[in-house]
């Protein structure tokens, strides 16, 4: 057997299908990551990662018959044949979904994906900036709302024109990088350098006496695109991470507005087209003439519209025409791509029968939901910081628009659990509302039962 027969054999047998973690476990395992790599990757505890793991393999145990666990599973899923029965539960399995080639929703939508949904005039007006020399274009849009696709196309657009394309993400960094100003530039230009597959030569460019910014930008100059005979897209991912840090922040958005007006007057600096790709507003005082976020194009990625929602649904070959079926989907999940494709993902994987729209609906916000894992995922950013926590369940429990501030407003939108307009707060979608009240009350409820004991024990 292969991964894939395995998870498409537990797929079909299982009630319930596979959840979104268990499919991670499985492929991650067979991989032969550690549990530790594992809960990392998925933002789970390592003992949740474990104690899932072993329910798959006490199901797989009783397939096989035989003993399986981690050191051993795929050694003996490999050379195991499936029955004719399973293979049978496998092929009705399949005519449902294969047959319009499933995707998981995880990552970026890939280039070949009849999945991806455009969302115009978006796509086509960062085609035409990314050809302006020197241009700049800004993305912004809370996490999951499909950044990561735009920028795929974006960069497969620019090869296609002979472009040179260097992404760097901002979140790979050291701590240690965002020490000084002259930390961070440098291993920006030494990223860059080996993303170009050029030696870097910070120490032939770097003038101590000039400062950091001067040299960074001679570095780009003289050496980067002087070598270069075609543009260069580089684009700059998660610039939010910048934004953590004011006195970084606060040169480098500048200096990369100095680089596009440098382009105005000379002409090797017409080879750099910038991408910047962010999910909040900048907290830190900057001057409208100094800030790269007022010029070139900016792209503030909507959620889906109705209509792209039943496009998406008959492109997993689901019969939603009238809209009402969409409409009750965005009633709970708004437009969000995500959370849109992950459940027209379990209709179709269940063939659409197991698991209808109006039970998938109903237990959304449940532990039973297909929700339940992503929105575990929350519950264990808003617990590492109680301020936010305590900000989100705010605009939760609030009967009218509520004021946050803005600083908590800015990374509760980040991270896509509110939407702000102007001073307003409100929960993105109907989902959040619903899952983090019932959390909240549980959680009361056990703190107050946790309370009572102790105080009969006193």
């Amino acid at each position: 057997m292969t991964i894939d027969e395995v998870v498409l054999l537990l797929k079909a047998s299982q009630a319930t299908g596979l959840t979104t973690l268990q499919e991670i476990i499985l492929r991650s395992s067979w991989e032969g990551k550690t549990y530790t790599n594992i809960a990392c990757e998925a933002h789970y505890s390592e003992e949740c990662v474990r104690k899932i793991a072993a329910h798959l393999w006490q199901v797989l145990s009783s397939f096989c018959k035989e003993s399986i666990n981690k050191s051993n599973f795929r050694q003996i899923l490999e050379n195991h044949h499936l029955s004719k029965a399973h293979q049978q539960l496998v092929q009705e399995f399949n005519r449902a979904a294969t047959a319009i080639s499933l995707e998981f929703p995880s990552g970026p939508v890939s280039l070949n994906s009849r999945f991806y949904i455009s969302r115009p005039p978006i796509e086509e007006l960062a085609y035409a900036e990314i050809a302006e020399p020197g241009s700049v274009i800004c993305i912004k849009a809370p996490k999951k709302m499909g950044k990561s696709s735009l920028i795929l196309r974006l960069l497969a657009r620019a090869n296609n024109q002979g472009f040179r394309t260097v992404t760097l993400d901002f979140q790979q960094a050291d701590k240690a990088v965002f020490a000084s100003l002259d930390k961070f530039l440098r291993w920006f230009c030494a990223n860059v350098s080996r993303e170009l597959q050029l030696e870097p030569k910070l120490n032939d460019y770097w003038d101590e006496d000039m400062g950091s910014k001067v040299s960074c930008s001679i570095y780009f100059q003289q050496y980067l695109l002087s070598v270069l005979e075609t543009p260069l897209v580089l684009v700059l991912n998660e610039v939010d991470w910048v934004f953590e840090h004011q006195e970084i922040a606060g040169e480098l958005l500048p200096l990369v507005r100095s680089w596009h007006e440098e382009a105005k007057r000379g002409e090797i600096w017409q080879k750099l087209r910038l991408v910047l790709v962010y999910s909040t507003e900048i907290l830190i005082t900057i001057k409208l003439t100094q800030s790269p976020f007022n010029i070139g194009l900016t792209i503030n990625l909507p959620p889906f519209t109705k209509e792209q929602v039943q496009d998406l649904a008959q492109r997993h070959g689901l019969h939603w025409t009238d809209g009402k079926d969409a409409e009750s989907l965005m009633a709970i999940v708004g437009g969000n791509p995500f959370l849109v494709r992950l459940a027209l993902y379990h209709l179709v994987g269940k063939g659409g029968l197991e698991r209808d729209l109006g039970q998938l609906l109903q237990e959304a916000a449940t532990e039973a939901g297909i929700y339940h894992e992503y929105l575990r995922q929350y519950v264990l950013v808003l617990q590492d910081e109680p301020e936010l926590e305590n900000a989100f369940y705010e605009v939760i429990n609030a009967t009218n628009y509520l004021a946050l501030e803005p600083r908590l407003a800015c990374k509760l939108q980040s991270i896509g659990l509110i939407n702000v307009e102007g001073d307003r707060s409100t929960p993105t979608c109907e989902l959040y509302r619903l899952y983090f009240r019932q959390y909240l009350k549980t959680r009361e409820s056990l703190n107050s039962s946790y309370f009572n004991c102790e105080f009969r024990l006193g």
